[in-house]
């Protein structure tokens, strides 16, 4: 048997992780929490990107990547716009600070920290692939609390991109006359206890509009 809700009690942190885009010309990123530190001496780091994110894509044409610590007080919608959209049609950068160490992008809005990897290896599953970097780069710029996996699904109510590798399916909740779930991101709007929607909301992880959230 395995019972999956077991993963959920394994660390991890909440990160962007960006390269440069040379097909399109800009830098681009996406949401991750499979990121770990696998030596000091050389610095080595391990990143695990799903095969169907297009970041997966550009890092093995660039060779680069960068690792965006982000933080507790980052904006959800920030999650969203990297979590839930494709760079491949989206320009993710747009409402976000970027900075370059060479010419691999990293993102200052809501990071505390970034490090700057060249691959030297990677690792390839059937869904995943896990890229081997040595670091090249890496400062802190900030001092707020590291944003965890957990405080994201616990406090800032989260749902993870079906691509991550932490993603669990969750069984189809109860009816409910008076809770509304995005159908893009999963985030759920109780109106029993926030009243009824507005006409003007929008989602605060991924920023879909009232049209978006249905009736559980």
């Amino acid at each position: 048997m395995v019972n999956t809700n077991a993963f959920r009690n394994i660390s991890y942190g909440v990160y962007v992780i960006s390269s440069y885009d040379k097909a399109l010309n800009r830098p681009t990123g996406c949401v991750a929490n499979s990121v770990m530190q696998v030596t000091s001496s050389p610095a080595t780091v391990a990143v695990s990107l799903n095969k169907d994110n297009y970041t997966n894509s550009v890092i093995k044409n660039n060779g680069y990547f960068a690792v965006s610590v982000l933080t507790e007080n980052v904006d959800p919608a920030l999650i969203g716009c990297f979590g839930f959209n494709s760079g491949k049609n989206f320009f993710k950068y747009a409402d976000y600070d970027a900075d370059y160490a060479g010419e691999t992008p990293y993102l200052v809005t809501g990071a505390n920290a970034y490090i700057v990897c060249k691959v030297i290896d990677t690792m390839e599953t059937s869904t995943h692939t896990v890229f081997l970097g040595e670091v090249t780069a890496a400062d802190v710029l900030g001092d707020a609390p590291s944003l965890t996996y957990a405080y994201y699904h616990k406090v800032l109510k989260g749902k993870s991109p079906k691509n991550a590798p932490t993603y669990i399916k969750e069984e189809a909740p109860a009816a409910s006359a008076s809770i509304l779930k995005c159908d893009i991101c999963g985030y759920e709007y109780d109106e029993s206890v926030s009243g009824p929607m507005p006409d003007d909301y929008v989602c605060p992880i991924c920023g879909a509009d009232k049209s978006h959230f249905k009736k559980i």
